[in-house]
């Protein structure tokens, strides 16, 4: 796949993500995919398989009640890195996190392989899911 191919591909994850639609994630995904979670949190750490991966998914909405949000600013992609910025919203026991969030995605065989977040503020973030 080439760079554009690779930017479609995450941005069809970011659309199946907002929407809650697990299946077009799973189709996203490739089996042994790596996911690292930004800070030293409840929910940071790295998160080994696509099942692993999804189940962190889904813990961002279960923990936000579904408020959860990617708001894509932008997806810019290269050779080895496709790399999209983000605005990260939800809402969740009387605290609200708005934040910047940067994801450096490696696409492999037209999945996606790896994800590394990075946030404006971990401490924030980490302090909404306490």
């Amino acid at each position: 796949m080439g760079t554009a191919e690779n930017v479609e591909l995450v941005r069809r994850g970011y659309e199946a993500f907002n929407a809650g639609d697990m299946a077009t994630l799973s189709e996203v995904f490739a089996e042994d995919a790596v996911w690292h979670a930004a800070g030293g949190g409840v929910l940071s750490g790295t998160k080994q398989g696509r099942d692993a991966v999804l189940a962190y998914f889904g813990e961002l909405g279960a923990r936000s009640q579904g408020s959860f949000q990617a708001d894509v600013q932008d997806i810019v992609g290269g050779d080895k890195h496709t790399v999209a910025i983000q605005q990260t919203h939800s809402e969740s026991n009387g605290k609200t996190l708005d934040t910047g969030t940067v994801i450096a995605f490696v696409v492999r065989d037209g999945k996606i392989a790896e994800g590394r977040e990075y946030s404006e503020d971990t401490a924030k973030w980490d302090d909404f899911w306490a």
